[in-house]
């Protein structure tokens, strides 16, 4: 596993195909940290879609986006799976949220996430308009995840600042 990036750090750049759920459709496309530039970003690194705690984790997330709007937050799932199975798994769980493919675990390696075994520790990292690292939460074991309350709570920190 590499070195998370630092709080109060630009975060590593990087681009990942991806799809976000939009009425019937899903909309497929690439996604860069650069799109995400004047408005807080929520990266929610997870081990797998359809799986028990990460279907908890980005339902929670994806019930909640009104809150992450106001607070003019987007929030993007990471995970190793492709596009297809994102697809599959944004359809069947109702999710709102772009989940971004990272089959190669590059970026989850840039962002040290990486594990041997389950692939990617759940984590979470707030990342400010400028591309700067804010706040970051990185599972030991991934059985729990940060709350929409805790995020909630961290990001309007950031946007006050």
């Amino acid at each position: 596993m590499g070195s998370s990036p630092r709080i109060g750090s630009p975060v590593p750049d990087f681009t990942l195909p991806g799809g976000v759920l939009a009425g019937e459709s899903f909309e497929r496309r690439d996604y860069a940290l650069a799109d995400a530039r004047g408005r807080a970003l929520v990266l929610a690194f997870y081990p797998g879609d359809n799986t028990s705690v990460c279907t908890k984790q980005l339902c929670s997330y994806s019930s909640g986006m009104e809150t992450f709007e106001k607070l003019d937050a987007e929030v993007w799932g990471i995970s190793p799976q492709g596009v297809d199975s994102h697809e599959s798994f944004a359809r069947a769980q109702g999710l709102r949220m772009p989940l971004l493919a990272d089959p190669g675990r590059e970026t989850a390696r840039a962002f040290g996430v990486a594990a041997p075994g389950i692939g990617v520790r759940r984590a979470v990292f707030l990342i400010d308009g400028e591309g700067v690292l804010r706040w970051k939460h990185v599972a030991l074991l991934g059985a729990t995840f940060q709350s929409l309350d805790t995020l909630a709570d961290r990001l309007s920190g950031i946007n006050n600042k």
